[in-house]
């Protein structure tokens, strides 16, 4: 059996351009006489629709684009995701279409409830009574993405006779997931004793990116095929005959991550209509990475700088953000700060006197981040250009962030990123020439909102802090868990108690890259207002 992979980008809610993706995709496989084409989960509205699928408008044109893509298809099979009405309810489905007629139909049966996904919500499950279909006189089985991970349907399907097993996903990415995946589609093959076909998509939707890593295994268990991550791909593979394996390299995780944050970036951008982003440049390590991150994904000549030094900035700030701006090649401004400070400090004055307040404290520290934020702002309404936000994922869990200052922007690309991990993504962008400017690295980090101040001040070193935050919020570690660990049990309880403050700033934080099994927003979801404190 000749099955083409279509490890597509479809864009959520763009059925016009899914639609001619996938017919494009048809097209090539029915020129080279393939028996099948599979296409991703939801293909034709991309992934996740979300409530797109309440309008009834919306699946009016989901009929229709269904209906143009069966209508097109011709003796290759094509096999792609679709929402369905049945009656009173919405299916995760699959459609099978072939010689301009629907050829059948299957319904997901496990809907996942948990993470980033929310499709109990949406849908209702599918019985499973159909799942092996007749396609020119071969068995093939189909289940859905969450339909593979579960042992029980798994063990129902073990007794059916199959050619080959087809299971199409919209699997987003976080670090190690290709493994677990690969895991998974081997011991699946082995058990069926039949060729397990697993499409995922690629692309970046809001948080998520979806990192393709589409790939086979044979009746045995043995990897065949791995299609490359992060790349729209297509290839071919014949279930009959045992050709030379087709396995794509699999990155180092540092790799994953970083090609993860650059398709998240490209396309939260572009397909939000911008063409520019303007990122504020500090000389520090975050915003150093945030520009870099931004020029690959976007090109120099979108990528804006703006240096706005205050009354604490260090020479070496200014010099290490202006050595950056040479190593990108990027357009860069400077606007000082401290006069737009120095008079909302002295508007306030009075009335802070007059309360008692007029002692220097985080209010005044706070004041310039908004002078930054306001700015930023202003030249993003002025121009159309995005602003990212340079906060990585120890700083959102903490706090250690200003509302509406380094917070204010369109897109937060390092929101799931923690600081450790910020400065392995720019010793490995140094890996051959000078990106980051390499004492951007190796100084002490600080926010540079009053004299001689560094973050160590105010919190652990972050290789402790980001090991007690891992903990808690991807293992789900209790206090007393992370201490039996060696830590320090005051320090725990302070990195909790700092986590649970800050839910209100994380609340009203942009949108940023998903790259962790349990990135703030949807995947992590607590109440700003609640009695409960470990």
């Amino acid at each position: 059996m000749k099955i083409v992979i279509a490890q597509i980008a479809p864009r959520v809610g763009d059925l016009t351009g899914n639609v001619r993706l996938i017919r494009d995709v048809a097209n090539m496989a029915e020129q080279s006489r393939c028996d099948l084409v599979v296409f991703p989960e939801l293909a034709i509205t991309g992934y996740p629709p979300e409530d797109l699928l309440k309008r009834p408008a919306f699946m009016d044109e989901v009929e229709v684009a269904v209906d143009a893509v069966v209508a097109a298809s011709h003796n290759t099979c094509v096999v792609f995701g679709a929402p369905r009405r049945d009656g009173d309810v919405l299916r995760n489905s699959v459609v099978l279409a072939r010689c301009g007629k629907v050829a059948g139909i299957y319904d997901k049966q496990f809907l996942p409830n948990y993470g980033v996904f929310d499709e109990q919500r949406y849908f209702e499950a599918g019985s499973g009574d159909i799942c092996v279909f007749d396609v020119n006189g071969w068995q093939v089985g189909i289940s859905i993405c969450e339909d593979l991970w579960h042992d029980k349907l798994a063990a129902r399907q073990v007794n059916l006779t199959c050619d080959v097993w087809l299971n199409l996903n919209a699997s987003p990415f976080h670090v190690a997931k290709q493994t677990e995946r690969e895991i998974l589609v081997q011991r699946r093959a082995q058990e069926f004793s039949a060729p397990l076909v697993y499409v995922n998509p690629v692309g970046g939707q809001d948080e998520i990116v979806f990192d393709g890593g589409s790939l086979v295994a044979d009746g045995e268990g043995n990897l065949v095929m791995r299609a490359p991550l992060f790349e729209v791909w297509q290839g071919e593979v014949d279930t009959a005959q045992a050709g030379e394996a087709q396995i794509a390299a699999l990155p180092p995780p540092i790799e994953q991550i970083h090609r993860a944050l650059v398709m998240g970036v490209a396309d939260y951008v572009l397909r939000n209509g911008c063409l520019q982003v303007v990122i504020g440049l500090s000389g520090g390590i975050d915003s150093a990475l945030t520009a870099a991150i931004a020029v690959e994904a976007l090109g120099a000549e979108h990528v804006l700088g703006v240096l706005m030094p205050s009354r604490y900035s260090s020479d070496h700030s200014i010099t290490d953000a202006e050595a950056l701006v040479e190593n990108l090649g990027i357009e860069a401004i400077t606007l000082p700060i401290a006069e737009g400070v120095d008079v909302v400090e002295s508007t306030l004055a009075d009335i802070f006197a007059t309360w008692g307040k007029s002692e220097a404290d985080i209010t005044e520290e706070n004041i310039q981040a908004r002078m930054r934020g306001l700015l930023l702002m202003a030249i993003s309404n002025k121009t159309g250009r995005m602003v990212l936000t340079t906060g990585n994922k120890s700083e959102m869990a903490v706090g250690y962030a200003t509302l509406y200052g380094d917070m204010a922007g369109g897109f937060a690309m390092l929101k799931d990123v923690y600081k450790t991990d910020v400065f392995a993504l720019c010793r490995w962008l140094n890996r051959e020439r000078e990106v980051i400017p390499e004492n951007t690295i190796t100084k002490p980090p600080s926010a540079e909102l009053r004299p001689d101040q560094k973050d160590s001040d105010s919190l652990p070193d972050y290789d402790v802090l980001d090991a007690i935050l891992a903990a808690n919020i991807e293992e789900r570690l209790g206090v007393d868990e992370i201490t039996a660990r060696g830590y320090d049990q005051a320090e725990v309880k302070r990195v909790v108690r700092m986590l649970q403050l800050a839910e209100y700033k994380r609340r009203q934080a942009p949108p940023g890259v998903k790259i962790t099994e349990r990135a703030f927003g949807r995947d992590r979801r607590y109440p700003i207002t609640h009695g409960f404190w470990e």
